[in-house]
């Protein structure tokens, strides 16, 4: 037992180790951790044990959640066609594009491409988010379209992961019933429920979410579909209750990046090999360099075509480049299943970091529009 309290505790110094660089170097905290993981994995020979296995699985499950939950629909409504267009293409072309390439150019087996395509097919909504909200331009009009089209994107991504490697038995049938059944009937139950128990010490309402998730995630399982899967679906009906319950959604935040996710990012990186990403370093530079061009050759057009001017077509377009936490979810599941293997792995989840840093700083450095908050304008009528 002893041992086992030691390995939590070096777990967790390496997740604070990673938030205080991600403080001091203004990256994503999970970007860094992923980094720090890889790092204390190669150098340190750091494993991930079976309850690490279910921490960081419970942690895939709550951030996306998290990440469905902070979807405002009255901005996917209100963009619709330029969001969803976007979204899709921003989808299609990468996964097509990288599925092709692994398929066709490094000949690997066809659900090995489909994985290489779903993990390099995905926008990081966590990048795009902390990118806009530094920059202020999460308040224009431009900026909230750039978000809902993230939704869109990896909304693509997530659905098509459960239907590529499902089994379609009985229990696909049972699991598709029951979260549709759930996502039916949690916005009507969830607000008076949580009114009756208030606000308690004992988080009744944390507690009901998670029971709620993991109940879906274990279903999911069974028809060999992903747990996210429905743990995104309910986040995103549960996000107008969620956008006005500021401190439950804090709450649960808290909980999950202090204790879940942090397990999750270091044991993705713990997967990475060194070796194996210096010996695979052209084909690494090749799946980014196909994402990029897949992507720009998909999004470009379309903020033309949506009358984006040149500067804000290309900002847009490097921000929907980016990708992170469903892309390295999309490729552990590969792992995990044996689908891909460790050099597979390596060369995915490091295409994934590198979309989190190189379009974010292009876009960042020489293509942030120049823009006035809504509010102002609003002031200035």
């Amino acid at each position: 037992m002893q041992g086992t309290w030691l390995i939590f505790s070096a777990w967790l110094a390496l997740a604070l180790i990673a938030s205080l660089i991600s403080i001091r170097i203004g990256l994503s905290v999970a970007l860094v951790e992923i980094i720090v993981g890889a790092a204390a994995g190669n150098l340190f020979g750091l494993s991930p044990t079976g309850w690490i296995n279910v921490l960081a699985g419970a942690g895939s499950i709550v951030l996306t959640f998290l990440a469905g939950a902070e979807i405002d629909l009255k901005i996917v409504r209100k963009h619709i066609l330029s969001s969803t267009a976007i979204g899709l293409v921003g989808f299609a072309a990468p996964f097509v594009g990288v599925l092709a390439f692994a398929r066709y150019v490094l000949h690997w087996t066809w659900a090995q491409s489909q994985i290489a395509g779903l993990s390099l097919s995905t926008t990081s909504v966590a990048v795009v988010y902390a990118v806009m909200v530094e920059t202020g331009y999460n308040r224009t009009e431009l900026g909230k379209l750039i978000l809902a089209a993230c939704f869109v994107n990896d909304l693509g991504t997530v659905l098509a992961l459960g239907l590529f490697f499902a089994n379609y038995n009985a229990w696909l049938a049972l699991f598709a019933a029951v979260t549709a059944l759930a996502m039916w009937v949690l916005p009507k139950v969830i607000p008076p429920f949580f009114t009756a128990v208030g606000n308690r010490v004992s988080e009744p309402e944390c507690k009901f979410v998670l029971l709620i998730l993991f109940l879906l995630g274990g279903l999911a399982n069974l028809a060999r579909s992903e747990a996210v899967l429905p743990a995104y679906l309910i986040g995103m009906v549960m996000a107008p209750f969620f956008l006005r319950e500021r401190i439950l959604a804090q709450r649960l935040r808290v909980m999950a990046f202090t204790l879940l996710t942090p397990f999750f990012f270091l044991k993705a990186g713990a997967l990475v090999s060194f070796k194996s990403a210096a010996a695979s370093f052209g084909l690494i530079t090749a799946a980014l360099s196909v994402k990029m061009a897949t992507k720009f050759a998909g999004i470009m057009p379309l903020t033309r075509a949506f009358r984006f001017g040149p500067r804000e077509g290309m900002y847009t377009t490097l921000l929907m480049s980016t990708g992170l936490t469903f892309g390295s979810i999309c490729a552990l599941f590969g792992l995990n299943n044996n689908i891909i293997n460790h050099d597979q792995y390596t060369v995915l989840v490091i295409a994934v970091i590198g979309s989190a840093v190189v379009p974010t700083m292009i876009a960042q450095r020489w293509f942030v529009p120049d823009f006035q908050p809504i509010e102002e304008e609003n002031d200035a009528e």
